[in-house]
């Protein structure tokens, strides 16, 4: 079975923002052994779409189209596509006065434009996450699907719905599983060298590596019977896999996030951390506060750019920075403990280095030292030497991760003396 997935609007063609929703539906089709044959992108052009549809006909079993469903003039998808198959447009009145509430309750006036967001055309896919209904509909062994174009609204779709509706109507047996395990500190050149041994020993698993900005993401694949327990043999390759990279490995999971798992195990162990910050400017503070309960673990920290806000606003003696330098063990460290001090946190980590792209103190873009002071400790410290041509963004980025990384070996640490 193969398919095509055509993605509709004006602002993809210019390459104004990126088309995340290709790449999430074309995973989630080879998960099923699904060949997506083409992936196309048309402007918001009736007739464009309508020649693109007709040709998906002609050579795909499932066709997507995405994006164009809402409420404006450029929003034409549905309208070509029926056209393009010859059926009616359809209006669920039932979303449509769902819609009718919600415009009252958020005093928006009405638009004849915002009946679109009701209307599908044969089956309709319901969208939890927005407004705009999607659409299922059957050309004897052909399906065409027409889905909403903002990401959280179609991953959810294909997730909850499409994925569903495609396994029984195609009593699909077998299934491509995968794992993703994330890994940091380690080249990926190295990483996968050191697991020649594991592909090996379990040559039906494959391993493929990707560079994330924040980690090394290591994918395990498997082609099997639906009924098969695969997880088990992922185990096992897990477990020959951490044996020797357990060091670099941070977590598993599509939708990893190491802050997420950081927060989780200071709500686990009831504890508090704080940060001081430099070169991240703000950056680590930020990413802790993005995860939902953050305020639990959190109560703030601070931005210390110049050296003279480190001594002013933490109280560190000016002499260590005059000694050191700014960009050195002994401030990162004196950041972090200074920092965990004056907030009574259990846990604080320190950043200063250079994000480039000049040097400071003789130390090139790149050069980063972390420091992390927990009550009761004496503060270590971490030196980075990240590559200068990454620019400023992703040296703070990496940064941040690094730090993160640090405290969860702390805290995992910590839990097995607890055990």
């Amino acid at each position: 079975m193969n398919a095509e997935i055509i993605s509709v609007g004006d602002e993809l063609q210019r390459g104004e923002i990126t088309n995340t929703n290709s790449a999430f539906l074309a995973k989630k089709l080879n998960s099923l052994g699904i060949i997506v044959k083409s992936q196309v992108t048309v402007g918001d052009d009736p007739d464009v779409i309508i020649s693109s549809v007709h040709e998906g006909k002609r050579q795909a079993d499932l066709i997507f189209v995405c994006g164009g469903l809402g409420p404006t003039a450029d929003d034409v998808t549905l309208s070509a596509v029926a056209k393009a198959l010859d059926m009616p447009l359809r209006t669920d009145i039932s979303t449509w006065q769902h819609l009718l509430t919600i415009f009252v309750q958020r005093q928006i006036d009405v638009q004849p434009e915002n009946k679109r967001q009701a209307q599908y055309v044969g089956k309709l896919i319901p969208n939890l996450r927005g407004l705009a209904l999607g659409s299922w509909v059957r050309l004897g062994k052909q399906r065409v699907i027409i889905l909403p174009g903002p990401p959280s609204e179609f991953q959810a779709m294909v997730e909850q719905e499409v994925i569903p509706m495609i396994i029984k109507e195609f009593n699909i047996q077998k299934t491509i599983k995968t794992r993703a395990l994330h890994f940091l500190g380690r080249p990926e050149s190295n990483l996968m060298n050191d697991l020649t041994p594991v592909m090996k020993a379990y040559p039906n698993v494959m391993i493929t590596s990707y560079v994330k900005p924040t980690n090394i993401e290591l994918r395990l694949t498997s082609f099997a019977n639906k009924q098969a327990d695969i997880n088990a043999e992922f185990d096992l390759v897990t477990k020959m896999i951490l044996e020797k990279e357990n060091e670099y490995y941070l977590g598993m999971g599509n939708d990893f996030s190491l802050a997420s798992k950081v927060v989780s195990l200071l709500k686990q162990q009831k504890l508090k951390i704080t940060g001081a910050e430099s070169l991240t400017g703000g950056l680590f503070q930020s990413t802790i506060c993005s995860v939902p309960g953050a305020s639990e673990i959190f109560d703030g920290g601070f931005i210390i750019y110049a050296a003279s806000a480190k001594v002013k606003l933490l109280g560190i003696n000016p002499t260590l920075i005059e000694h050191n330098g700014v960009v050195s063990r002994a401030t990162a460290e004196a950041m972090a403990e200074y920092s965990r001090e004056r907030l009574d946190a259990d846990i604080g980590l320190g950043f200063t280095g250079v994000a480039g792209p000049d040097s400071l103190e003789g130390n090139p873009a790149g050069t980063v030292w972390l420091g992390l002071a927990r009550k009761g400790k004496k503060p270590i410290s971490k030196r980075l030497r990240l590559a200068g041509y990454l620019g400023r963004q992703e040296i703070r980025l990496l940064s941040v991760q690094y730090g993160l990384q640090m405290v969860l070996r702390e805290l995992e640490s910590n839990r097995t003396i607890v055990r």
